[in-house]
């Protein structure tokens, strides 16, 4: 994976404004096992930790998994405009604090978001330039709903749920920017890491590139 020191053949580090990386699907679909192998792989890469007013599950981690919080501070934090985007889904409220992730990206780093087609909505209108979005979808309704089933942490009702919304869902994938169908998980990870290749290299994004050229066409 490259990394931003990479980017320059000569060996020199070209500053880069970092990116941000919106993965979506319906519940089930594997964005969440993409995040975690992600993360693991790559140094550059961090996750964005929502707030939540929905209650912690079994070996969750305050500050790692979601920042937990109650409903009345969530709603001072939506007051305050301390958030990038937040939603309701199922009866809990989610929201992406927006201060950590600007200092990331001022640093050079990339921001990994496991959000909804209506938290990444949020996203592109408050920073566009900075969101690259990747829909991902299951290979068929029939491995969704198995792959729902088998994780056991949702009663048949909730799971029932998820699947009646799943459709609402895919319905938005035209708004990402790139669509991976999840039929094989580690072809799938290996698009993901294609798509963060190439956008990290994206002129817009190599701040530095103007100086590096200047130098080279001096004779530097």
């Amino acid at each position: 994976m490259a990394t931003p020191g990479a980017l320059a053949a000569a060996g020199e580090d070209i500053s880069r404004r970092g990116l941000m990386l919106v993965l979506s699907s319906p519940s089930g679909a594997g964005k969440t096992t993409l995040s975690r192998r992600l993360l693991a792989e790559d140094p550059d890469l961090t996750m964005s930790v929502s707030v939540t007013t929905r209650p912690k599950r079994p070996g969750e981690q305050e500050g790692v998994d979601y920042q937990f919080v109650e409903p009345i501070e969530f709603d001072l934090m939506v007051n305050r405009r301390q958030l990038l985007e937040h939603a309701k889904v199922f009866d809990h409220y989610y929201g992406t604090p927006a201060e950590p992730v600007e200092e990331a990206l001022s640093a050079g780093r990339d921001v990994l978001f496991d959000i909804d087609w209506q938290g990444t909505q949020d996203l592109k209108e408050e920073m566009r330039d900075d969101v690259t979005s990747i829909f991902i979808l299951p290979p068929s309704t029939k491995e969704l709903e198995r792959r729902l089933k088998s994780r056991a942490q949702d009663s048949d009702d909730v799971v029932a749920r998820r699947m009646s919304k799943a459709a609402v869902e895919i319905s938005h994938w035209q708004e990402y920017d790139y669509v991976i169908v999840n039929q094989d998980a580690e072809a799938a990870l290996a698009q993901v890491r294609a798509i963060l290749v190439a956008e990290r290299l994206k002129r817009s994004r190599q701040e530095g590139l103007g100086d590096f050229v200047k130098r080279l066409r001096d004779g530097q």
